[in-house]
């Protein structure tokens, strides 16, 4: 209604002079509006307070019982865990699997050998922060020579052992000899341990300086979506002789 209305823009006008000056053109404009509920009586001034009163005693249940869309997705936000696979991209051609890793086989391999707890994986591998501009910390055909050198080697990892990141050894469990595949690492406990950051426990280690700088500067960084990229070709599996050795697959 008009009286509504006309009580509502008192209030706005009322708090806004608490905190700025008025200029002339203001000041009228204020009038004005008042002038649309003023009487010069006394009994109408004082009732015209009452309802001011009220009204603003109610702003805070308002508050309470009705938050802003800012203040519900924040809150939102900060009850979520945005470390968690959720929170990272999702790739629909990629399988995900129910610990979170996802993988994507691009070649199958051969044979009926099959990687077990205690056997030995020998494998080639690079890697990517996917999350974070697609940056490799690993990378295969780059260049050589010089300054580029870098001791080329399969990386070996004995199955169970934890030398390896978690979500990597669970990737390797199910290929073959001869199989690529591409395993996606969300951040966690599948990837890379932070108190490891000159990663000589949990590998595969970068074999470059820049490569490990390029790793770090993603792990450290909570800010940023920390999903690695792995791709990998098993190599060979190495069966573990029951000796503390092994049978070269």
């Amino acid at each position: 209604t008009a009286a509504t209305s006309a009580t509502l823009t008192c209030i706005l006008l009322s708090g806004a002079a608490a905190f700025a000056p008025q200029s002339p053109i203001t000041a009228s404009r204020a009038n004005l509006s008042l002038s649309a509920t003023k009487n010069n009586d006394d009994t109408t001034q004082e009732n015209r307070r009452q309802i001011i009163q009220r009204a603003l005693s109610t702003i805070p249940l308002l508050a309470l019982s009705n938050p802003s869309p800012s203040h519900a997705a924040s809150g939102a936000t900060n009850m979520s865990n945005q470390y968690a696979p959720e929170f990272v991209q999702q790739y629909e051609d990629f399988i995900r699997t129910d610990e979170g890793w996802q993988y994507k086989d691009v070649k199958l391999g051969q044979g009926d050998v099959s990687l077990e707890n205690g056997d030995r994986a020998v494998f080639d591998w690079s890697g990517y922060t996917i999350g974070y501009f697609g940056r490799p910390f690993e990378a295969k055909g780059g260049p050589t020579g010089g300054a580029f050198d870098k001791d080329v080697d399969y990386f070996r990892t004995v199955i169970g052992s934890g030398t390896v990141v978690p979500g990597l050894e669970k990737g390797l469990m199910s290929m073959k000899p001869g199989g690529v595949r591409q395993v996606i690492v969300p951040y966690g406990p599948l990837t890379y341990p932070p108190n490891d950051l000159e990663h000589a426990k949990i590998g595969p280690k970068p074999t470059t300086f820049s490569g490990q700088r390029a790793l770090n500067f993603v792990l450290e960084n909570p800010r940023v979506d920390r999903t690695l990229l792995f791709n990998v070709k098993l190599v060979r599996i190495d069966k573990a002789n029951g000796k503390g050795g092994f049978t070269r697959g």
